[in-house]
């Protein structure tokens, strides 16, 4: 009896994500060669990719959307998992005149990790499997609310995927040669100083590296979607941070001071596989995508 019981959550579960995709508010179609967010079965990593411990890069050393009632459900899960800046996480903020302006909400909402896939008995039979399923449903729907408020703002996936591979390939060259000055426009404080550390510590070993990135690249997709509140009576004061998993080719070779080869191969191209997190403020005029964080892969 209490088998049955369980199995008929499970069921209603998926009858509400049904539901909820197939509605205009949750309708994200990542077709064309790009993924949605991340499956609910989960999915195996390529072995063959280039990978670094720390997850560095490669070369361092180590239309108005109108709410429905049916959705409701959707928003207080969004509401009642939100940070409020306020009282839970330290911020970045610039002073601007007599007033301070918040830059940053300075961490990673909720990081993306990869969930390894479990079989189909155990996903609907067991108490792991069933408790799996849920956090998985909760976690699609907080994405697809947030997708839904930027859309607000004139969000067109096609054109941030472009935007998403400039940023990469620009932050990517900015740190291979190692300007610092350029980098700060495109990354927020905490990035910054994590950058800054991995030029540092790459220039104490090597002397110059080549970085290239070979377009077009193989494979971009958006992992995750989330939205960081400021002030809990306005919900559009808000950031929000999407996660995008990129697979690329590339070319590198590190060099010491005499100019000798030491690390890479720039005649050969590596598969590279980065998983990025690139924020942007809802409420600041001309506010841009920067680069936050980067998940280890």
């Amino acid at each position: 009896m209490a088998l049955l019981r369980r199995f008929n959550t499970v069921r209603s579960l998926y009858q509400t994500l049904e539901m909820h995709q197939s509605s205009s508010f949750l309708s994200i179609s990542y077709s064309s060669g790009f993924s949605n967010v991340s499956q609910f079965y989960g999915q195996g990593v390529t072995s063959c990719l280039y990978k670094t411990q720390t997850n560095a890069l490669p070369w361092t050393c180590r239309n108005t959307l109108t709410l429905r009632s049916t959705m409701a459900a959707e928003l207080l899960i969004f509401l009642n998992d939100k940070k409020s800046l306020s009282t839970q996480a330290p911020t970045q903020t610039r002073k601007v005149g007599a007033q301070i302006s918040m830059t940053s909400p300075g961490f990673v909402y909720e990081p993306y990790a990869l969930r390894e896939p479990i079989p189909f008995w155990k996903r609907y039979f067991t108490r792991t499997g069933w408790r799996q399923t849920k956090e998985d449903i909760k976690s699609e729907l907080k994405s697809a609310y947030a997708i839904a408020k930027l859309r607000k703002t004139g969000y067109s996936k096609q054109k941030f995927y472009k935007e998403a591979v400039e940023l990469y390939k620009e932050i990517s060259t900015l740190v291979a040669n190692g300007d610092k000055t350029s980098l700060r426009k495109a990354v927020t404080e905490n990035m910054f100083s994590a950058l800054k550390n991995e030029i540092k510590q790459r220039e104490s070993i090597w002397s110059k590296v080549y970085w290239e990135l070979v377009e077009p690249i193989v494979k971009i997709r958006t992992l995750r979607a989330r939205l960081i509140g400021v002030d809990k009576n306005d919900l559009n004061k808000a950031f929000i941070q999407l996660t995008l998993e990129f697979l690329t080719k590339e070319k590198f070779e590190a060099y010491d001071s005499k100019g000798a080869v030491v690390a890479g191969d720039k005649t050969k191209e590596v598969l590279v596989r980065s998983i990025w997190v690139f924020e942007k403020s809802l409420f600041h005029s001309g506010a841009h995508w920067r680069l936050c964080g980067r998940i280890k892969v």
